[in-house]
């Protein structure tokens, strides 16, 4: 499967399970909504963000498509960052921050093969 497409569609349906219940997606990420009750917010709030940008970079083709794969790369990338931020000053756990890590990571590398293949 090409790439773009790929971590598109991944994107729209992480999105739709975040938006559509962010208590179980959080458990998920290993985040836990019931200690702290803004969990679901930001659940959404990643949820729409990422069913957005999965929408977008379908629906668009070439320079537009291209910066939004770009765009997409940088925002994994920050997703990356602040999970390990966060395992730094222990707001989660090691374990947790892997969680939250890895996908980021691998969408990144999702989104610089589907740039290379351009």
């Amino acid at each position: 499967m090409n790439p773009v497409i790929g971590l598109s569609l991944g994107r729209i349906a992480v999105g739709t399970a975040a938006l559509a219940n962010p208590q179980a997606a959080a458990r998920i990420f290993q985040l836990d909504p019931v200690s702290n009750p803004q969990v679901p917010y930001v659940t959404r709030l990643f949820g729409s963000r990422e069913v957005a940008l999965g929408l977008a970079t379908l629906l668009t083709r070439g320079k537009a498509q291209k910066g939004l794969i770009g765009l997409g790369i940088l925002v994994d990338a920050a997703d990356a960052g602040t999970g390990y931020l966060a395992m730094q000053d222990g707001s989660v756990s090691r374990k947790t921050a892997m969680t939250l890590i890895a996908p980021a990571v691998g969408a990144v590398g999702s989104g610089l093969l589907g740039l290379l293949r351009r």
